[in-house]
């Protein structure tokens, strides 16, 4: 009796041992309660996030776009996100900057209006460049699209972002175009009202204190008064404010009108333009 109660001690021991060793193996496996930070890789290079985390983590590049401005190769989205909790050898999604821009098709802007060409161009993802008055019978209507001087043709595939020249007719025109009222408009909508009336845009300046993203524009140069009549392909450059600084109601009730058109670069007649 005694024998077989050792013998069954030794059993239960050997059990243990083996049962020990078993989940001490399986937790080192599965790496049990062990678990990682997940960093803030944003903006970094991907390719040094992926060098020094590649022993934590596993990378998969999701998507790669192209953003102006921001460095090639850097990471513009991440998930799980920064300050996630997860085991070793998870996959992290990185969303980067792509090396150039993604190609699109040029689209026909040849007979449609400036307005629906200028739509047309953003819905495209590319934007105007400058436009050109030229004598035709079809006022504001597109007769022809350049790129870097040469005609292109529709459907010919081009870089994101890419600026278009347009001529436009003049129809006979004798007189100027009426100032959009830009003031309190964002970028976007400054630059399609602009370039829908037959203007250009030169500079667009921020304050060192306004925050691009969000600014509204709050002067013009030269100046001129909304409704004003406008030389067809003037140059407007534009000055931007935080909303956070200027109190955009206020100034656009009490402060607006008080300047006088800038009549020395106001709309002059092509005929005396000619003479001169």
């Amino acid at each position: 009796m005694k024998k077989i109660f050792l013998h069954l001690l030794l059993a239960m021991a050997i059990l243990g041992v083996i049962l020990w060793i078993v989940f001490s193996m399986l937790s080192r496996y599965t790496r049990h309660g062990e678990v990682y930070i997940v960093p803030d890789f944003m903006g970094q290079d991907q390719e040094l996030v992926i060098g020094q985390y590649s022993n934590l983590f596993r990378f998969v590049i999701s998507d790669s776009l192209y953003k102006p401005n921001v460095p090639l190769g850097s990471v513009l989205q991440q998930e799980p996100p920064p300050g996630s909790k997860v085991k070793r050898g998870r996959n992290i999604y990185l969303v980067t900057a792509s090396k150039q821009p993604e190609k699109v098709s040029m689209p026909n802007l040849i007979n449609l209006s400036l307005r629906e060409a200028v739509v047309s161009l953003e819905t495209a993802g590319l934007k105007v460049n400058e436009i050109r008055m030229a004598d035709h019978f079809a006022r504001f209507a597109v007769i022809s699209q350049t790129l870097h001087g040469a005609e292109i043709a529709p459907e010919s595939l081009i870089f994101r972002g890419a600026a278009i020249d347009l001529t436009v007719g003049d129809g006979g025109l004798t007189e100027g175009v009426p100032f959009p009222m830009v003031f309190g408009k964002s970028s976007e909508e400054a630059l399609r009202m602009i370039h829908s009336a037959a203007l250009n845009v030169g500079r667009e300046s921020y304050p060192a204190s306004s925050d691009s993203a969000s600014a509204l524009v709050y002067r013009v140069e030269p100046y001129f008064k909304p409704g004003s009549l406008v030389r067809p392909g003037t140059y407007i450059n534009l000055i931007y404010q935080s909303p956070d600084l200027t109190d955009f109601n206020k100034f656009l009730k009490d402060s607006l009108y008080i300047e006088e058109p800038d009549t020395d670069n106001a709309y002059i007649d092509y005929e005396e333009e000619d003479e001169i």
